[in-house]
């Protein structure tokens, strides 16, 4: 963690709220935004006073280091309100961890613990209203950080901004998701960015993940780039198989992003007694699962959908129908979660932050 102290922060609050026009019940996930931001500049090797002001477009000069060279990171996390409307946060001291892991890893700066934490529950609170009771309701909030820096000599920033945005949400996938294996393409590679929350990571996956739609599938599932024959990840989401009555999952890497609700499940799961077996799942075991009828389910895992359950997957242009459970797992799992999220069961592992 960063050292680097910051002062009070500066609060600008919005002459007037827009929530009364907006459909709560019809949201486009990601595509509404609250009343107010928080930005915080970095400049000649230090933080500046963090400031919270209305939500608004911002001006960079059009040779910022962010737009030539890609230094730019985020993280994904939610803010739920509970039946008495208190507000919690889930593991947010995890995705600050991260958040900074991913600065390293870009030559950028440490957000200090008091701007990216304090920052959040103040942000939180001015829009507070913005957090609906309710399952399935939360709070999507966004912190990333570019870099503002000017030239486009090919360097690293010495200028960044940090910024947290919010946006109310409810479910992020809808219908049933199929998927298909990559063959070629890859998400990440040993010795590159996977690891990092990294926004080239996401611009990546755009052209495959089109191919895979114009083909009739929501989804990749991406496998490893040397040898496409280990599984890793499905579309922006760590990737569960359930083969019998085991779980598994792949190791995380430098290819894998340590995704927060993936190590929840693994918790939750060993918890509830389910056996979980973390290692690398190789694309020939899918296959002879899938035929053999020992492969039951298969689901996404991450922020926004929570727990996604796949139908069924394409490999080699042979597509495979997953069997419908009475009792899925993959939903009994995301009950137990969302349940702890929204306090409506006791969090025996302490996950649970009050605003």
């Amino acid at each position: 963690m960063s050292e680097n102290k910051t002062q009070a922060f500066d609060i600008k609050k919005a002459a007037e709220s827009k929530i009364a026009n907006v459909d709560f019940e019809n949201l486009a996930f990601g595509n509404i935004f609250t009343d107010h931001m928080l930005y915080c500049d970095y400049k000649d090797g230090e933080w500046g006073t963090p400031v919270i002001c209305p939500y608004a477009p911002i001006e960079m000069d059009p040779s910022s280091r962010v737009f030539h060279y890609g230094q730019a990171i985020f993280e994904g996390m939610k803010a739920y309100k509970d039946e008495q409307d208190d507000i919690w946060l889930f593991r947010p001291d995890e995705n600050f961890i991260r958040f900074n892991k991913s600065a390293t890893r870009l030559a950028m700066p440490e957000v200090p613990e008091e701007v990216f934490m304090e920052g959040l529950k103040q942000l939180i609170n001015i829009d507070k209203e913005w957090v609906r009771k309710g399952k399935g309701n939360s709070l999507y909030l966004r912190p990333f950080m570019i870099a503002t820096g000017h030239g486009v000599i090919a360097a690293p920033s010495a200028q960044y901004r940090f910024m947290i945005i919010l946006s109310p949400a409810k479910s992020y996938y809808t219908g049933e998701v199929k998927v298909l294996i990559a063959e070629h393409f890859s998400r990440a590679a040993n010795g590159g960015i996977g690891a990092a929350k990294a926004a080239g990571n996401y611009s990546a996956q755009f052209y495959p993940t089109r191919l895979a739609n114009q083909q009739g599938y929501q989804q990749v599932i991406w496998t490893d780039d040397a040898t496409h024959t280990k599984l890793e990840e499905a579309g922006t989401m760590n990737v569960f198989f359930r083969i019998n009555d085991t779980l598994y999952t792949a190791p995380t890497s430098e290819r894998i992003l340590d995704g927060v609700t993936r190590k929840s499940i693994i918790d939750l799961a060993k918890r509830e007694g389910i056996n979980v077996e973390v290692r690398s799942v190789l694309v020939d075991e899918l296959l002879a699962a899938a035929k053999d009828g020992s492969l039951k389910e298969m689901f996404g895992a991450g922020t926004a959908a929570v727990v996604n359950p796949i139908v069924g997957f394409s490999y080699q242009d042979t597509y495979y129908e997953l069997p419908k459970q009475d009792k899925p797992l993959s939903l009994e799992i995301k009950d137990k979660l969302t349940n702890i999220q929204y306090k409506l069961a006791e969090d025996t592992f302490g996950w649970t932050v009050k605003i």
